[in-house]
């Protein structure tokens, strides 16, 4: 009887070690599938969070009416020539001078300078993030600074610096827009994007590369800035015209450099985030790097205008308007 009893207690505590085993191979088995399963989950999450979302034809008359996709971007050698109607638009803006000979010196920009068409790659399976960084003082202890360097493209306007803003404005530059009165020394990956308002700016360009002998349009300029050669693009004078046009309705004598990347990164991007544009909380206009208050509305451009146009695109969904502090 006792042997019997103790073959019996062997088999039960047999049964109940399998039991728990199997227990706990089939509750590991539950945890790695489901952890599996959240991770999977969790992924695409994250991929979701990083799609472009496209127009999907959803766009507004308002939008339709002012978006031009054909109107050329850049300059090179195959669009240079000027229709008539734009280049007297142009040639209206340029205070100087002795106005030099166009033709001459776009034949000159491009044996120095790439002659390419940049960003003809638009289509349904491009996703290009843009960052259009401004110079607003509602930038400061914003802590923008990752969220802007994780863009594809960073695009920065005049003088913006980053060092010792880099906690709020990031330190990655793409590309740099700006003219020859507010031109800086750039980094070898960076673009050079001239946005020319006048000839005497391409001659300028010319000049920084080659003879260094351009330090005066209306002021003093740079003879020369550092800045990769191969990386210099000039914006087309047609697109000028075209935002202060479509975009700017003609308020204004000529569009802002602000507005004009603005409508340039609409043209070459996908989703584009919008940092350091407008006032800031106290409602003052000025830079993040000085405190010089800009009377934005006056001078050559529309400011109140501009800055409507840029907060409806912000409502119709074209741009995401991150405005700093509030």
């Amino acid at each position: 009887m006792t042997l019997l009893l103790k073959r019996l207690r062997y088999i039960s505590a047999l049964l109940i070690s399998t039991t728990i085993l199997l227990f706990l191979y089939f509750q590991n088995s539950i945890v790695v599938l489901t952890y599996s399963s959240y991770s999977s989950v969790s992924k695409q999450a994250q991929h979701a969070s990083h799609i472009c979302l496209g127009d999907l034809g959803n766009s507004s008359s308002w939008f339709s009416e002012r978006y031009k996709p054909t109107v050329p971007l850049l300059l090179n050698s195959a669009n240079s020539e000027l229709h008539a109607n734009i280049f007297s638009w142009w040639k209206e803006l340029q205070d100087v001078p002795n106005v030099p000979n166009y033709t001459e010196v776009v034949d000159q920009l491009f044996s120095l300078f790439p002659d390419e068409d940049h960003y003809s790659d638009a289509g349904p399976d491009r996703c290009r993030t843009c960052a259009v960084v401004g110079n607003s003082g509602n930038l400061l202890r914003s802590n923008y600074g990752q969220q802007i360097d994780s863009h594809d493209f960073v695009i920065r306007i005049n003088k913006g610096p980053t060092e010792d803003y880099e906690k709020d404005v990031g330190n990655k530059t793409t590309h740099r827009i700006l003219y020859p009165e507010s031109a800086v020394d750039l980094d070898d990956n960076t673009h050079l994007v001239l946005l020319p308002f006048k000839v005497l700016d391409m001659q300028w360009l010319i000049s920084v590369f080659t003879t260094k002998n351009i330090i005066q349009t209306y002021t003093e300029v740079p003879s020369t800035i550092k800045a990769n050669k191969d990386k210099v693009m000039i914006l087309h004078p047609e697109f000028i015209r075209y935002v202060h046009d479509n975009w700017a309705e003609g308020h204004g004598r000529y569009p802002s450099t602000g507005f004009l990347t603005l409508i340039f990164a609409l043209h070459i991007c996908d989703k584009v985030n919008v940092f350091g544009f407008g006032a800031t909380s106290d409602r003052n206009w000025h830079h993040y790097f000085d405190e010089t208050l800009t009377l934005f509305e006056y001078g050559s451009h529309s400011g109140d205008f501009e800055n409507i146009t840029i907060n409806q695109l912000h409502q119709e969904n074209k741009i995401l308007m991150y405005k700093g502090l509030t």
